[in-house]
């Protein structure tokens, strides 16, 4: 029968969060698959676990990831294990569970810390709708692009981001989403050293300009309200004329006391002040 891979997740600074059964799991494996060795030893040494070890990263996913395969199908049982936090977000992690599941092998996790959910219930803002877009590409257009997509979005947004690329970064976020919009950058979280900093973003980018950043940030903003989509329809309209603003709804075949009463509610008016204007302009 076919071994079995188990996602473990390891702590993301603090060794006092790793669970019991992760112990456990990485005790028992026949090995280890880390995404950086080096960094896994640490660990391991620190818990006393002798387990083999093998790399998996990005840039031998391809290959390594089949020989994975082949020693779960030959029945043993490998820990798959990240830096910090839970493997298969933002890190190649995925692709192996993609292979295993093609592959019928059995897939299950060992939970535990993960940077994203513990910096969105740190932020203070909104937790009840979220969403998580890990790091954003390197490539400067595609980075805009993936933030254009997200200029409307309502849901709160988590992003992750280096110190050395902070500054930039909320330039691109302020410019997108405006310098009022409300965040948190939590660094170094469960550490000695964790900072959770709250303002808008022009606030924040005006700290960290003085301020070098440092530690591995997580990104925390506020969706667009509902507020802020009345305002823009506010301000659209107006770059355009009541009698062309009017005649729109009339051109969709709304009578002119509908087309009035519509053309007033997307300007935040009351139909007596777009009629009084109406008629003033025609006795003028």
């Amino acid at each position: 029968m076919a071994g079995t891979l188990y996602l473990c997740a390891t702590p993301i600074g603090n060794l006092d969060d790793m669970t019991l059964r992760v112990l456990k799991i990485l005790e028992q494996a026949d090995v280890i698959a880390a995404e950086d060795t080096r960094n896994t030893l640490k660990l391991l040494n620190h818990f006393e676990i002798k387990t083999p070890m093998t790399s998996y990263h990005e840039h031998n996913k391809a290959q390594k990831g089949l020989q994975l395969v082949e020693r779960l199908q030959k029945g043993e049982t490998i820990a798959l294990v990240t830096d910090a936090g839970m493997p298969g977000i933002s890190d190649p992690g995925a692709d192996l569970v993609k292979l295993c599941y093609e592959a019928d092998i059995p897939v299950t996790v060992a939970p535990g810390a993960s940077a994203a959910v513990v910096a969105l219930v740190l932020s203070g803002l909104d937790t009840r709708r979220f969403v998580f877009e890990g790091f954003l590409p390197s490539e400067k257009k595609e980075r805009r692009q993936v933030l254009e997509t997200l200029q409307t979005e309502h849901r709160t947004m988590i992003l992750y981001e280096a110190p050395h690329r902070l500054c930039t970064t909320l330039e691109e976020l302020r410019a997108v989403f405006g310098g009022q919009r409300q965040m948190a950058a939590i660094r170094e979280l469960t550490k000695k050293f964790e900072e959770v900093r709250k303002g808008t973003m022009d606030e924040l980018l005006a700290y960290y300009m003085e301020h070098t950043p440092k530690g591995e940030f997580v990104l925390v903003f506020a969706g667009y309200t509902l507020a802020e989509q009345k305002q823009a329809k506010q301000q659209s309209w107006e770059s355009i004329s009541i009698e062309a603003h009017m005649q729109q709804y009339i051109s969709q075949g709304l009578p002119e006391k509908d087309a009035m009463k519509q053309t007033a509610k997307d300007r935040g008016v009351s139909k007596r002040d777009i009629y009084q204007y109406l008629h003033q302009d025609k006795k003028e």
